[in-house]
């Protein structure tokens, strides 16, 4: 049965950032940024092994990963839970996550492995703004695009503006 939605899949390509959990020796939690999180099928997410020697270590030696995956201005996105298998060069997988990040940053990046995640489970993550403040997306959006000064936001030529000025 599917796990991966268009939503998650939207939330997937807007934010550009995740986090995933493996698990240390000593079971402690281990947490590392990946920006090259790719929905992969309906039950899969992939990403690219860059420079994660102690990720792809805790994952051979427990497969049990979570990716926090959330939109920062939307103050939304998933926790994506389930077991990670370790793609090698050559692997389908391998070639078409790092042919996409290849054409992003160009040849000079590494991508040592991917790494594709069975997810178990496609939990949703809502900012409290959601449910205490009774805010819907496009407020709430809008709000955190004008904290950032986003261009685009009400508070971007402000932004500008001061900081010519400044």
């Amino acid at each position: 049965m599917a796990k991966i939605n268009q939503d998650v899949r939207d939330i997937v390509e807007s934010a550009k950032l995740c986090f995933a959990a493996t698990i240390c020796p000593d079971g402690s939690p281990s947490l590392s940024p990946k920006g090259s999180l790719r929905v992969w099928d309906d039950e899969h997410v992939v990403f690219m092994d860059i420079d994660s020697p102690n990720t792809i270590a805790n994952l051979r030696r427990d497969p049990r990963m979570e990716i926090n995956v959330i939109d920062f201005i939307k103050r939304r996105g998933y926790r994506l839970k389930g077991a990670a298998t370790i793609c090698e060069p050559g692997t389908e997988e391998y070639e078409s996550v790092r042919e996409w990040l290849l054409g992003l940053h160009g040849p000079a990046y590494p991508a040592n492995r991917a790494v594709k995640l069975h997810v178990d489970r496609a939990l949703p993550v809502l900012s409290p703004a959601y449910t205490f403040g009774k805010g819907n997306e496009q407020d709430i959006a809008q709000g955190w695009a004008n904290i950032y000064r986003l261009p685009g936001s009400e508070n971007a030529h402000t932004a500008k503006a001061a900081d010519v000025e400044g």
